[in-house]
């Protein structure tokens, strides 16, 4: 059991490093307009019968900020790529706002926003998203220092493990 709580702790210690570091890059990167991706990053760590697992949670299009994404004219080192469809317009409204982009018509008058989100969607599709890395850079760095501490964790559970299995 002290093994259990060990291992915990270090996955826990790991997990804690990782998201303040993915958090802290976002904002340093500007990535952080409305908070959303920056405030759903999480983890859990959970045990079952024989296993304790970490798990890191973030908004669905946090994968594609950290991965990027590649356009159709320009192209990054990611999964990820745009074909045939743009970026759906309507996650861009509030980001247009925020952004304090208003587009005006003829007379200085406040115009529709609609054109310029089908714009800055056209302009995602053709050019992508570059990668920003603000999760997986934070990973590997934590996940190389990691090993030792977490091998002795693994390897004390593991001896634990072959008391009790002897002992039945």
């Amino acid at each position: 059991m002290l093994a259990d709580k060990f291992l915990r702790d270090e996955l826990n210690k790991f997990a804690k490093y990782v998201i303040q570091q993915s958090r802290s890059n976002l904002s340093k990167g500007k990535k952080n307009a409305s908070k959303e991706l920056y405030n759903s990053l999480g983890y859990q760590v959970s045990k079952s019968a024989q296993t304790t697992s970490l798990t890191f949670n973030m908004a669905d299009y946090g994968k594609f900020q950290d991965k990027g994404v590649s356009g159709t004219q320009k192209k990054y080192n990611t999964p990820y790529k745009y074909t045939n469809k743009m970026p759906p317009t309507k996650s861009l409204d509030s980001w247009v706002v925020r952004k304090g982009i208003a587009p005006r018509g003829s007379g200085g008058k406040f115009a529709k926003r609609e054109g310029i989100k089908f714009a800055i969607a056209k302009a995602i599709k053709k050019k992508g998203i570059r990668p920003s890395l603000f999760f997986t850079k934070p990973f590997e760095a934590a996940f190389k220092r990691l090993p030792d501490e977490l091998v002795e964790a693994y390897s004390i559970g593991l001896e634990k493990q072959i008391q009790v299995n002897i002992n039945k």
